[in-house]
């Protein structure tokens, strides 16, 4: 063939057949549509504290900054002592210290929910119910002042008989006392614990619809986390993987799905001596979820760890280093999320989101610009992983990790081109990766 002379294109199918296959194929479109949405752009705080209800009070965010701050200043009052407890490179010792006393200072509370399960226990009706009211109002006065963290709500007590009628009042209280207050907080976050079958979850389902029909809100516009606790939430008497249903019993309300590390680790009888989230039982668990949850829009938080940094300096720095490879290993897990049970877990916390994000910066910026300007390199990179670099710096930006300044320098892209490459419509995705 001469140069220039352009090729000869043939077809051999009639062009009904195409549309015939497309009509075919409608109804899964919608499908893909309605059960794997994608990821919804939003912020997904790196943990989530809990508080016993009556020991919510106004001061609680500040109060666990502050305990935070003291601890560090104690127990590694300098970037040297810090790294070194934790094996920080010497590259990450200084910038992640003052990240995390930063953070500690300005935000110290990603998301906080107001416990009225396990850690608040059984009382009298009348205790809980003022409790409930109580809770509204300062997580009410919280948002109007500008205090609260970015994520803010109550666990509720689960869809089991005994605690049922109890749950479903708590959760009316305090939802009643947000909408007297002045509505509901966009940050507003409910938790569902101990769900065994996916008809619990329809309930909770049913339940907030007849809430938002009593004040004419928007149908869907409470969405709640389910919590995973018992063996039967990953593998249903059937076979099937219970979560994977619990996520479509939700029907679009389901914004997570949390790992119980202690009460799920009991329910399989392993001993108190080996319940961890890292424990072989707790991965199987997460990794189901994981699967079940992928594309759904829907996240994944890992569990905590209940060894607390408390007493004399050896054994606080015991705790921090075993704190801060669970949320390592999480990380690299791809659970962005976890549990934080005590003020002395925060600097671990943020240490160890830190140094995950600043470590990975430069090649993860790097292999970003070098796809956004289709430039050559030693990885060639498709889609897909275009959105996961990009997904890996908004984390990083959005939780202070990162600035935008340093990510706009190294790849040449605006926070909205990021977002644009973390959130890529289906046909982007899909067309050229594997």
């Amino acid at each position: 063939m001469g140069q220039g002379q352009q090729e000869q294109v043939a077809t051999s199918l009639a062009g009904a057949v195409s549309e015939e296959v497309s009509a075919s194929l409608a109804p899964v479109d919608a499908e893909l549509g309605r059960r794997y949405p994608g990821d919804p752009g939003t912020r997904q705080p790196v943990h989530t504290v809990y508080v016993p209800g009556d020991a919510f009070d106004a001061g609680t965010v500040r109060s666990w900054g502050d305990r935070a701050l003291a601890a560090l200043d104690e127990h590694a009052p300098d970037a040297a002592s810090f790294a070194a407890v934790l094996g920080l490179p010497d590259d990450l010792a200084e910038p992640v210290h003052a990240r995390v006393r930063a953070k500690l200072e300005r935000e110290p509370v990603e998301d906080l929910r107001v416990d009225f399960e396990d850690g608040y226990g059984p009382r009298p009706d009348a205790e809980e119910d003022e409790t409930a009211a109580r809770a509204a109002r300062l997580v009410a006065e919280a948002y109007e002042k500008g205090t609260a963290p970015p994520y803010m709500g109550i666990r509720m007590k689960c869809m089991e008989a005994p605690v049922r009628d109890r749950g479903i009042r708590t959760l009316d209280v305090f939802l009643t006392g947000l909408m007297r207050a002045g509505g509901l907080p966009d940050g507003l976050v409910l938790t569902l614990p101990k769900v065994t079958y996916p008809e619990q979850v329809t309930a909770m389902v049913r339940l907030l619809e007849a809430f938002e029909k009593v004040y004419g809100l928007t149908p869907g516009r409470i969405g709640f986390e389910i919590q995973i606790e018992t063996s039967q939430a990953i593998l249903a008497a059937d076979g099937t993987a219970t979560v994977a249903r619990m996520i479509q019993a939700a029907e679009g309300r389901a914004t997570g799905l949390h790992y119980g590390t202690f009460d799920y680790s009991a329910c399989l009888g392993v001993s108190a001596a080996h319940q961890a989230s890292d424990h072989p039982a707790a991965d199987h668990a997460k990794a189901i979820m994981q699967v079940a949850a992928a594309g759904t829009g829907v996240r994944v938080s890992d569990g905590s760890t209940n060894v607390l940094p408390v007493g004399p300096t050896a054994k606080v720095h015991d705790a921090w280093r075993l704190h801060y490879g669970l949320t390592r290993r999480a990380l690299a897990r791809a659970y962005y999320q976890g549990w934080d049970m005590h003020p002395g877990h925060l600097p671990t916390r943020y240490a160890a989101v830190f140094a995950f994000y600043r470590e990975g910066l430069d090649q993860a910026a790097g292999r970003l610009a070098r796809y956004a300007n289709r430039a050559g390199g030693d990885v060639m990179d498709e889609p897909a992983t275009a959105k996961a670099l990009s997904g890996y710096l908004l984390r990083g930006l959005d939780c202070g990790a990162l600035d935008i300044a340093e990510v706009a320098r190294l790849t040449g892209l605006t926070r909205a081109d990021l977002e644009g490459y973390a959130a890529p419509r289906r046909g982007d995705l899909t067309a050229s990766g594997n």
